[in-house]
């Protein structure tokens, strides 16, 4: 004889709607992960998880920034809870260009070195990096080779391949597009 104000007919249903309700979840969350994140990155097959800054496969093995079969769509990494997060490789071929300012946000606020180098570049998809004090610019372009340049207080990194980068939150009030950045190398240079 089961209690009339039990919930479910046996365990095994309870089971499966606790499944039910979780993936549910899951997909809300994707999907609003998705809509803070420009539609060029999410409908490349390039994203990967990580884990204390090391890139990983949706199911936990070591993932390559040289290796596409170690990359997975956008869905599968968002929904994937391997590591800390998630990931975009950046590959010569797609001309993605990432500016990387770090130490660039201190008390939630961007410091003037950083706000003059933002500044000079057009407006683009922004996103506060993983430890809350970084920022990365997103463009469309290229670099033939990646770039740290370190003077005083600036610290900044541009890259275009064979690298991933750790998305993070998007920064309010920036586009949800990725801007052209046609001569990067020299905009890069003259900063």
């Amino acid at each position: 004889m089961h209690r009339s104000d039990r919930r479910y007919c046996s365990n095994s249903h309870r089971v499966l709607a606790a499944r039910a309700r979780k993936r549910a979840r899951d997909e809300a969350l994707a999907a609003e992960q998705q809509a803070r994140i420009p539609a060029e990155l999410t409908s490349r097959p390039r994203w990967v998880r990580h884990k204390a800054k090391v890139p990983l496969r949706t199911d936990g093995r070591f993932a390559s920034v040289t290796d596409p079969s170690s990359w997975s769509d956008f869905t599968a990494a968002a929904s994937s809870k391997t590591g800390d997060g998630i990931g975009f490789v950046l590959t010569a071929g797609d001309g993605i260009v990432v500016v990387d300012l770090d130490r660039a946000v201190d008390a939630g606020r961007v410091l003037p070195w950083a706000q003059a180098i933002v500044d000079q570049l057009p407006a683009t998809y922004m996103e506060r990096g993983r430890s809350g004090t970084g920022l990365h610019l997103w463009f469309r372009g290229a670099v033939a080779h990646g770039r740290r340049i370190r003077r005083g207080e600036l610290a900044f990194e541009v890259y275009s391949d064979r690298r991933y980068m750790i998305v993070g939150d998007r920064v309010p009030g920036t586009p949800l597009s990725l801007a052209e950045l046609p001569d990067a190398a020299g905009l890069i240079a003259s900063l």
